[in-house]
């Protein structure tokens, strides 16, 4: 990616740091460090990062350890790197001072507390202290809304991931167990030229079906049953998201009807997304459909989510804190009807929001035409 992108968006960072209490940004989640600065590093868990961005007015700087030193150094072009020797909170006075920060924003979200302890200890000693206060996602607020390269990468995520369920969906076949239909998606993402899975694959069968991100098991496909498949693939660090629903042989009368209703409820949360929309109106588009249909007390998630770096990200489809959808944000339209002990039906696609519509990225046509 040019390194203009990554200019830019540090510039709207230090545009929008004025809006919080902070003068400079302390960037450790993974997903944010690469938007801002190109670094792909990941973090081997939750409590061990392979680095962090501090940027303010005047600085922007990589702080990482002798392992990823020279990772930082090639891809976080136009960034200092500084390599600690100890441990990050005894190493920040020194990266503090350098950058003259007087308030330090944090991400809140992804912070433990025995971290945020250790270097607010470290910051109050300094002379003078350097204070601590919430970011408040405005990372990920710029995140929200894609530009033409961010795109670009997420069409060719759907569509590497359209292409592989083209090839599974004719595959699949009774006696088939739910931990192999998954393998075989993971063998294809990784042969296709895949970063990796965006998710763990979900495949889920007959009653499994009713478990909205159930985990696959060693139960054999069986016909006339459901089987949901929920698959993304993660290329060039973007991800997408899509779902399927599936049936050997011939459905229930039940299921039939279950699907037609799920999909019409689908098309019709489609027709609704444009840019200005609030985000919980094609939801309710859809879960009026299905309450209608009389299993309104079977959706229970919210229609979608914003996709990009990460799988889960802003805006979100719910009834939940609305907010005007903005032109080239990605979402899914995922409603679904689970019916506990008996199966589900999902039907998911990822769309970019644009002035004539959604424009829809994931391109596996595999639909049935049921009557409701």
């Amino acid at each position: 990616m040019d390194r203009t992108h990554f200019k830019r968006r540090v510039a709207a960072l230090r545009e929008r740091l004025k809006a919080v209490s902070a003068d400079t940004a302390w960037i450790i989640q993974p997903e944010n460090r690469r938007y801002l600065s190109g670094f792909k590093a990941e973090d081997t868990q939750f409590t061990e990062s392979s680095g962090s961005l501090v940027i303010s007015d005047q600085w922007t700087v990589l702080v990482t350890d002798s392992r990823y030193t020279t990772e930082a150094e090639n891809e976080a072009l136009g960034f200092e790197v500084i390599t600690l020797k100890k441990g990050l909170a005894e190493g920040f006075p020194e990266v503090m001072a350098r950058v003259k920060a007087k308030a330090l924003g944090y991400e809140e979200d992804f912070v433990t507390c025995r971290l945020y302890r250790d270097v607010e200890e470290k910051l109050t000693a300094l002379s003078p202290p350097v204070g601590l206060s919430p970011l408040n996602g405005l990372v990920e607020d710029l995140r929200e809304v894609k530009d033409e390269e961010e795109i670009k990468a997420m069409d060719a995520s759907a569509g590497m991931m359209s292409r592989i369920l083209d090839q599974v969906i004719p595959w699949v076949s009774p006696g088939l167990t739910e931990k192999e239909v998954a393998w075989r998606i993971e063998d294809l993402a990784r042969k296709a030229g895949a970063d990796r899975l965006a998710f763990p694959a979900i495949v889920a069968s007959g009653p499994n079906s009713a478990l909205p991100h159930a985990v696959p098991t060693d139960r054999r496909l069986r016909e006339g049953e459901p089987i949901v498949l929920d698959v993304g693939v993660r290329l060039d660090g973007y991800c997408c998201d899509m779902t399927r629903t599936v049936f050997l042989g011939e459905p229930t009368a039940e299921f039939k009807r279950i699907y037609a209703i799920v999909r019409k409820a689908q098309l019709a949360a489609l027709a609704e997304i444009h840019p200005g929309v609030q985000s919980d109106y094609p939801d309710g588009t859809a879960r009026r459909i299905i309450a209608e249909a009389g299993y309104g007390d079977y959706f229970g998630h919210g229609l979608g989510h914003g996709v990009g770096l990460e799988t889960h990200e802003r805006p979100r489809l719910s009834p939940l804190k609305p907010v005007r959808l903005k032109e080239n944000v990605v979402v899914t339209v995922e409603p679904g009807i689970y019916l506990p002990g008996k199966g589900g039906v999902r039907l998911e696609e990822m769309v970019v929001v644009e002035k004539g519509g959604p424009r829809i990225l994931t391109t596996n046509r595999s639909f049935y035409e049921f009557s409701p």
